[in-house]
């Protein structure tokens, strides 16, 4: 993980951005904090190409509508975020979490859902309560890529997408792989299910920098996805590398 151990600031990213022809990006949570979600809101001030930011709130909070008013004034705060990977698996169900999510609708921010495999089954419990709310499920929810285990995370992720109100992100793949000695072939088969359960326009790219750079570069993490999105229409690929994204997260353009 030392390669992790020091500052990412937009300096460093944008030369990837321009590098890789990416116009644009949104900054997503890391810490549990609402000082890291101000962090990102002026950095997203500060740099015309962070174009949104999904921040962290407390959802279970006593005081979470007044600071769903106070964020509510940031126009480039577009949702939030929890490390609930890092969580019981059932605490996407538990009562506080989803009293806290059934407030987010009305201010129209979105939710990422940040979880492994596992925990797919609360996932789909989740979404199914609030069908109205948009939500997206961040890297693909973390199969064993490394183990190769393909049908448990298909079974989760096909009951998921099977709700309209839900969007996945083709990120975060190759550090769920061998980081040394990973391939775009062990990538296709969850790449196929992903794109057969939630189609052209319930999907989009995720860099996942920092991070993917345990595995591979932005370059290397992009191209896999584009190399595999090769063989769809182009409007397909327009989708997938913007469009969606703009729509979810309702972008400036």
């Amino acid at each position: 993980m030392s390669v992790l151990k020091k500052d990412f600031l937009p300096e460093q990213l944008q030369n990837d951005l321009a590098e890789n022809g990416v116009s644009g990006t949104v900054a997503v949570q890391a810490d549990q904090s609402e000082d890291e979600t101000l962090f990102l809101l002026d950095l997203a001030m500060r740099h015309g190409f962070i174009l949104g930011v999904v921040g962290w709130v407390d959802l279970r909070g006593p005081r979470l509508r007044e600071r769903l008013r106070f964020f509510s004034r940031f126009p480039k705060l577009r949702g939030f975020r929890h490390v609930v990977q890092a969580e019981a698996d059932d605490f996407l169900l538990r009562q506080d979490f989803q009293r806290g999510i059934g407030e987010l609708r009305p201010f129209g921010f979105t939710y990422d859902i940040l979880i492994y495999a596992r925990q797919l089954p609360a996932a789909a419990e989740l979404v199914a309560c609030f069908p109205e709310q948009r939500f997206v499920i961040d890297h693909i929810a973390k199969p064993d890529i490394r183990g190769r285990e393909l049908l448990s995370w298909e079974r989760g992720i096909r009951r998921v997408a099977a709700h309209a109100n839900v969007h996945c992100k083709l990120s975060g793949m190759i550090t769920e792989a061998d980081w040394s000695n990973w391939s775009a072939a062990d990538l296709k088969p969850y790449l196929d299910v992903t794109m057969d359960a939630f189609g052209a326009d319930r999907l989009m790219f995720g860099s996942d920098w920092p991070v993917c750079l345990l595995a591979g570069s932005y370059r290397r993490g992009k191209e896999v996805v584009a190399e595999y999105m090769a063989a769809f229409p182009d409007a397909t690929q327009q989708k997938i590398f913007g469009e969606n994204a703009t729509h979810f997260y309702g972008l400036a353009a």
